[in-house]
């Protein structure tokens, strides 16, 4: 059986309210992504630090034989609340036009100058 996605928005928004699959092999779980790696330094702006993040997602789904287009679920942990339009954004040049089930959550962030991590559900 192959991987069967189907997007439910009941109402019209920019983001699919739930997504059903079925039909998939397998999943991974990606833990959250931070914006940085152990040779790297931490870009000081929050477009730096989103693509960072977001190339680590892209990393891992990788290691694991898949690429952004396996992403069912994704969570995003802002730092500031203003920075969800220029998240949005970058999520929106990252991802085109794939939508998978989304989250956006403002917290406190476990290191000082982190303003963004992310972790994803992806299947295949």
């Amino acid at each position: 059986m192959q991987l069967q996605r189907r997007e439910i928005r009941p109402t019209e928004v920019s983001y699919s309210q739930a997504l059903e699959i079925t039909g998939f092999k397998r999943l991974v779980f990606v833990s959250g992504q931070l914006p940085q790696c152990e040779e790297c330094i931490l870009p000081k702006d929050f477009d730096g630090q989103c693509r960072r993040a977001w190339s680590n997602v892209q990393r891992q789904l990788e290691a694991a034989g898949m690429s952004l287009a396996n992403l069912v679920k994704v969570t995003t942990y802002l730092s500031d609340r203003r920075l969800r339009k220029r998240n949005y954004e970058i999520r929106h040049e990252v991802l085109g036009e794939h939508a998978p089930a989304l989250t956006v959550i403002i917290a406190d962030l476990y290191e000082e100058g982190w303003m963004v991590e992310i972790e994803a559900i992806a299947a295949d």
